[in-house]
């Protein structure tokens, strides 16, 4: 299911997406498809990978005809290979071939984050440390790319701005070091009334200490960091709170960072990196 949070974001992200496709009329299906005529669809996985974006895709359908009739197969997260079929979907045929691109769009993509994502979860198997993703997404379409993170089996960072304070190397300098940005941090939240998570960036091992000197951060981002500086990161923190490693970090050295005993790793690879996993949504009987 769409976690009800994000129904408003994908609502509007689906009336966006009609209004570029569709505009005033699918002309070609207006003047060659009979107002009365009934068909029937199938989504066709053609290649191996993790599926998501079904329930969007279902929203899209009813968005366009709520007398569609959609039998689900496949569900969200659901690992695929060239032949299965994900849904049938009946209805009317003009409303069919208005809704084809729309969902393709959205869940190829939505498949290629989720199949990439679970690639880099696999390599932490048997490991505590969780894989995060970034705001490392395409405008508008953020809401997409993070539920695809998780049905991928990652974790999803902050949404954005709001919802997190994540004090980075330039709100450090601009705000005249990690002291003074942390502590205008806190009256900020307190006089506004909020309760944000706070996390603080640090570029050295000699941070740490300033962070902790401010107090009241919950989560520390090693940025840049090597492997053996992210052990000994790991060790100076010691439970104080939440480790988290980024920048420089590949699917190929993951795993060492992990094996340190960070308890995080963003990867902004999940979602600006990745190749659509090919679908086909086509007339059948």
């Amino acid at each position: 299911m769409i976690p009800e949070k994000y129904i408003p974001f994908v609502d509007e992200l689906i009336e966006l997406a009609i209004r570029e496709d569709i505009g005033d009329g699918d002309h070609t299906s207006l003047s060659c498809i009979p107002a009365s005529a009934h068909g029937r669809m199938r989504l066709l996985c053609k290649q191996e990978g993790v599926i998501a974006g079904i329930e969007v895709a279902r929203r899209v359908l009813q968005r366009l005809d709520p007398a569609m009739q959609f039998e689900q197969v496949l569900h969200d997260g659901d690992r695929v290979k060239p032949g299965d079929v994900a849904f049938y979907v009946e209805g009317s045929e003009r409303s069919l071939l208005q809704a084809e691109r729309i969902l393709l769009n959205i869940m190829q993509r939505m498949s290629g984050v989720a199949t990439q994502t679970s690639v880099y979860v696999a390599r932490l198997e048997g490991l505590h440390t969780r894989v995060l993703d970034t705001r490392k997404t395409t405008p508008g379409m953020r809401v997409l790319d993070k539920m695809a993170v998780k049905i991928g089996g990652g974790e999803n960072h902050r949404m954005g701005l709001f919802d997190m304070i994540l004090l980075k190397d330039n709100h450090i300098d601009f705000a005249g070091g990690i002291v003074p940005a942390i502590t205008r941090v806190k009256e900020y939240l307190l006089q506004k009334g909020k309760q944000l998570p706070i996390e603080c960036e640090v570029r050295s091992l000699e941070d740490i200490d300033r962070v902790f000197e401010a107090g009241g951060v919950d989560r520390i981002m090693f940025d840049n960091f090597t492997p053996e500086q992210t052990r000994e990161a790991v060790r100076k923190v010691a439970g104080r709170c939440e480790t988290e490693s980024s920048g420089g970090i590949t699917l190929e050295n993951l795993r060492d960072y992990a094996e340190t005993g960070v308890d995080f790793i963003s990867v902004g690879a999940l979602t600006h990196q990745i190749r659509s996993l090919d679908m086909s949504l086509k007339a059948c009987k």
